[in-house]
């Protein structure tokens, strides 16, 4: 791939988790890049760089070949990593960026945004109250990077993950959160699929995640902690469908975002 002028960045790893799902590993040129977990971080590729070849053909103007087609990505990798910045991907075949993403080959250039922005981290969820993070598809990214800097650190702070997805492949991340679950007796990972009658040998949890807010014995054993305003802060992160519906079942429940001066227990990402 020719090299832009405005290309500040490399692939230097790509995990693929299904032909619609990958992680990548971009190393930014600028070394002292940093973020705090839960930001995002733009990227992006010329618009004549190529597309993966079984997504939809997209005809690029004849004056805007070097054009930047940039996009917002949350950073899932720690913040104490410096060798590289983690995005969990998901592709959408008639978008404009992700097919072109998707056909990146370790080593080609890219460009990264020199400044991590956002402001869904969890320097407003103070360490004595409970956690319960709930995502659908890549929007599990921010907890992810949250997990990767702060688990070790907050170990008396209890912290549930309720992860849905439509099938169990899709489920990014999976074994690292199992892991951390085996080996932090804080945290409780939650998987959900919706589509179980695809997924042979699934035995965990199936549906769509508002309909498990509303089993609250169910979701107060599996947390290990009630999930109440006073007790526990909620973030959302995913399907803005997701997200209206369960914030309005935690509405309900007396959840409330609050303003700048003073947040609520309920934090919310406008993952798109």
């Amino acid at each position: 791939m020719t090299d832009a002028p405005d290309y500040n960045a490399t692939l230097i790893e790509r995990t693929t988790i299904t032909p619609r799902l990958a992680i990548l590993r971009v190393r930014p040129d600028d070394e002292s890049f940093a973020f705090t977990p839960g930001q995002y971080a733009t990227l992006a590729l010329m618009r004549s760089a190529p597309r993966q070849a079984d997504c939809e053909p997209e005809e690029v103007p004849a004056d805007a070949p070097d054009k930047l087609v940039k996009r917002a990505y949350s950073i899932s990798s720690g913040s104490h990593t410096r060798e590289f910045v983690e995005f969990y991907v998901a592709l959408v075949g008639s978008g404009e960026l992700t097919p072109r993403l998707f056909a990146l080959n370790v080593g080609d250039r890219l460009y990264m945004g020199p400044k991590a922005k956002g402001f869904f981290t969890l320097e407003k969820a103070p360490v004595d109250k409970n956690l319960l993070m709930i995502a659908t598809g890549t929007g599990l990214a921010p907890y992810v990077s949250m997990l990767r800097t702060h688990l070790k650190e907050r170990p008396n702070q209890r912290i549930a993950v309720l992860h849905g997805a439509s099938y169990s492949w899709d489920l990014g991340y999976r074994s690292e959160l199992e892991e951390m679950a085996a080996q932090f007796g804080n945290l409780a990972y939650l998987p959900v699929v919706s589509r179980p009658q695809d997924c042979a040998g699934w035995n965990g949890w199936d549906g769509r995640i508002p309909a498990w807010l509303n089993k609250t014995g169910e979701l107060t054993a599996a947390c290990g902690f009630a999930v109440t305003p006073d007790a526990t802060h909620v973030l959302l992160c995913g399907n803005p469908g997701m997200i209206e519906e369960a914030r309005a079942i935690l509405e309900t429940r007396g959840y409330d975002t609050g303003t700048p001066k003073q947040p609520g227990s309920l934090h919310v990402e406008k993952y798109w």
